[in-house]
């Protein structure tokens, strides 16, 4: 038996987002999905003994959860300088860069592979959303990554592209996009979620991480605009709500009682949302963070979204695009799409069930195949 050692980082947060939620949803269909002569073991940092029945409880059918004596911070330094390795023997996937990456020979022992997982190049792209020993650890690992992975996954084309500009990769990099995870879906008491969250009757919805890739300033600015539509700004973030908002509106016409954030959302008020949203907006701009835009896709939901790489890419067709040169240029083309949106009621239905149809083509399984295909191939 051929034991998919997979490293669990994330996966017991409540509600569990971000990197956390795919390697859960991908760890899961990578034991629905595993061939003949498979098993997926997992392995986790040092975790309070609720956390691993945590862990147990969301995937069945692990055949083993080895468990570090490390906690995740002390098992980040480790593997940053090559110290640690996991248990058992087996080839080793990891849904990010927390990953044991050191010298090996899987051609004398093809056992000893290593993919690991490299989300963004926000550590250089956007260095401010993180803190300085965050960059640090990110670039570092990106570096041992090309040293010493066997195959790099990424979400979308436009990453692997900017990854190209930082290190050569060659032909290691694999791109398997990401889909929406398995919770997310309108609860039976969808109402009362609503009501609980006081949700206005008609608004336009933003999701993402506030901080400079959400854009949510340029929103902000463009709601200001006198061809904008008067609708209320819903914006719905896993952290840093209160403070951004606060930058975002310093200098902004638009009035705070018009916003209305809501923070650390589970995966079905998630969806209340963004069902009740009449427009969703994609976080402007970000170059790869595109789980946001799938989520309103899949309800139907009109997408308005910028020309940024990895959001055309995912997209296509199936959302409205906002083409502009600058910042301005583009808080004056988001008033003028979402006031051409809003105002026609055709088109956002055509719009919304294009995006469903599109969102289709994204699934776990689909995932979680290409993965045990790309071990097979190594």
């Amino acid at each position: 038996m051929i034991a998919l050692r997979v490293v669990l980082d994330g996966v017991s947060a409540e509600p569990a987002t971000g990197v956390g939620l795919h390697a859960l949803e991908l760890t899961r269909s990578l034991i629905e999905t595993a061939p003949r002569g498979c098993e997926v073991r997992g392995f986790t940092p040092s975790l309070p003994d609720s956390e691993y029945e945590v862990i147990s409880e969301r995937l069945p059918g692990l055949s083993t959860l080895d468990k570090s004596a490390l906690d995740r911070r002390q098992l980040a330094a480790a593997w940053q300088h090559g110290f640690s390795r996991l248990p058992g023997s087996g080839p080793v996937h990891a849904p990010s860069l927390v990953a044991p990456l050191y010298r090996h020979d899987r051609i004398d022992d093809p056992n000893e592979q290593v993919i690991v997982t490299i989300h963004d190049t926000a550590a250089w792209s956007h260095p401010e959303v993180l803190t300085s020993r965050g960059v640090a650890w990110h670039r570092a690992m990106v570096r041992r990554a090309h040293k010493y992975a066997d195959a790099v996954v990424v979400p979308t084309h436009s990453v692997a592209d900017e990854l190209a500009d930082i290190l050569s990769f060659g032909d290691r990099i694999r791109v398997i996009p990401g889909a929406v995870g398995r919770a997310f879906e309108l609860p039976d008491d969808d109402d009362a979620v609503a009501r609980r969250l006081g949700l206005p009757s008609d608004f336009v919805a933003l999701t993402g991480v506030l901080d400079e890739r959400s854009g949510l300033s340029t929103v902000i600015d463009a709601l200001s605009l006198p061809d904008a539509p008067e609708l209320p700004l819903v914006v719905f973030t896993d952290a840093g709500s209160a403070t951004a908002l606060d930058a975002a509106i310093a200098d902004s016409a638009v009035r705070r009682n018009r916003i209305i954030v809501l923070d650390k959302l589970d995966a079905q008020e998630r969806a209340v949302v963004l069902d009740r949203a009449l427009i969703a907006i994609a976080p402007l701009l970000a170059d790869s963070f595109v789980t946001a835009a799938l989520e309103a896709m899949t309800l139907a939901t009109p997408l308005v979204h910028t020309d940024q790489p990895a959001l055309r890419e995912t997209v296509g067709d199936a959302g409205l695009l906002v083409e502009s040169t600058t910042i301005a240029d583009l808080a004056e083309g988001l008033a003028a799409r979402l006031a051409e949106l809003a105002s026609d009621t055709e088109a956002m239905t055509v719009l919304g069930l294009a995006g469903q149809d599109r969102a289709r083509a994204f699934t776990w399984r689909d995932a979680a195949e290409k993965t045990w295909q790309l071990h097979a191939d190594l």
